[in-house]
Parts: C-alpha cells; structure tokens; sequence
C-alpha cells in the first residue's frame, strides 16, 4: 500500500513538473484562426450577437493564457472562443500567448 501511495505521489509531482515546463514559442503560434477576428481594428464578430472583438496585441502572455484556458474549461462561455480553445493543447495555447503579447497595442 506505501508503494502505491509513493508512486501516485511521484507521478502528481512529476504531472505538475512537466506542466510548469510549457514555454510560450512565437514563432510557432498557430494563429490564423485567431487573426480572422482579433487581427482586424474595428472588427465586429456577429456571432452569437454584434460585438466589438477586442484587440488583444501587446496584452500580456498569462492574461491571454488564462482567458484561453477559461474558454477550454467552459468557465467563459463564448461559443466561438470555446471551440477554438477547445481544440488547442496547452503549448498551443503558450504560443499564441507568447505571440500576441510580443503584438504593438492598437
């Protein structure tokens, strides 16, 4: 019974280790999808209703992390940004992030 708990313990430190290793790449975003709505100045998105899409250049890297992750868990609920988020892997999510903080503000 100790080695079963030892080794639940070891692999939830080693789960956690390998998560706090995801470093945000720019260069390897994966952005197309994202520059359709928050690339364009003025851009409103009609789904599900007419809103101004925000602007997200030059915000910081944990800010747009935590709305993405948000978005994947269903804590926020825009349809559009759940799917998106959805299908991103926690290093796509890092990159992204990476990139558009290194974007001028507009």
């Amino acid at each position: 019974m100790k080695k079963i708990i030892a080794l639940l313990v070891l692999a939830c430190v080693a789960n956690v280790s390998a998560a706090a290793d995801i470093v945000g790449n720019a260069k390897a975003a994966k952005v197309e999808q994202c520059i359709g709505c928050h690339g364009i100045a003025g851009y409103k998105a009609t789904f599900p209703e007419v809103y101004p899409v925000p602007m997200i250049g030059g915000q910081s890297a944990k800010y747009i992390e935590n709305a993405l992750n948000a978005y994947k868990k269903g804590e926020r609920k825009h349809p559009s940004m759940r799917g998106i988020a959805g299908s991103m892997s926690d290093q796509d999510i890092a990159d992204a992030a990476a990139y558009y903080s290194q974007q001028v503000k507009k």
